[in-house]
């Protein structure tokens, strides 16, 4: 799945939402790869596991995290995204939780069209310790 990077001036020019419906897709794929490696076990519950993880409620959690680690340029790119209007809140979260979420999902879709695949994994093993910090 090879794509053309985009400079950071044609990825900016795409809404946070839309940054957010391709970062949702990437970070969805970090959790499957992340939770298949940790144990061969049965869809089911690699689904369970899942689930927790790509909630809206984990997200928001791991936004302050990430905001700690992020250049000046990453930060604006999480407020763009936690910022953007139009969003429709699911039921099992509320406002808040669910733009700080679609923030970090605005910032992996970003780093993914710039080709910062390195940055990605640096970030999502971030929000891998808030897992293992509320499991161990």
């Amino acid at each position: 799945m090879s794509t053309e990077k985009l400079t950071e001036r044609e990825a900016n020019m795409y809404s946070p939402l839309t940054l957010a419906f391709l970062g949702d897709s990437v970070y969805d794929t970090l959790v499957r790869e992340h939770l298949l490696r940790q144990a061969n076990m049965p869809v089911a519950k690699l689904h369970s596991a899942k689930i927790k993880l790509v909630c809206a409620e984990f997200q928001s959690r791991a936004y302050d995290l990430l905001a700690e680690e992020l250049s000046e340029h990453e930060l604006a790119v999480l407020k763009r995204g936690r910022n953007a209007t139009g969003n429709t809140v699911p039921k099992h979260a509320d406002a808040a939780e669910y733009r700080r979420a679609t923030a970090v999902e605005c910032l992996f879709g970003y780093l993914y069209l710039t080709g910062q695949d390195r940055r990605i994994k640096e970030l999502f093993a971030v929000m891998m310790t808030l897992e293992d910090n509320e499991n161990g």
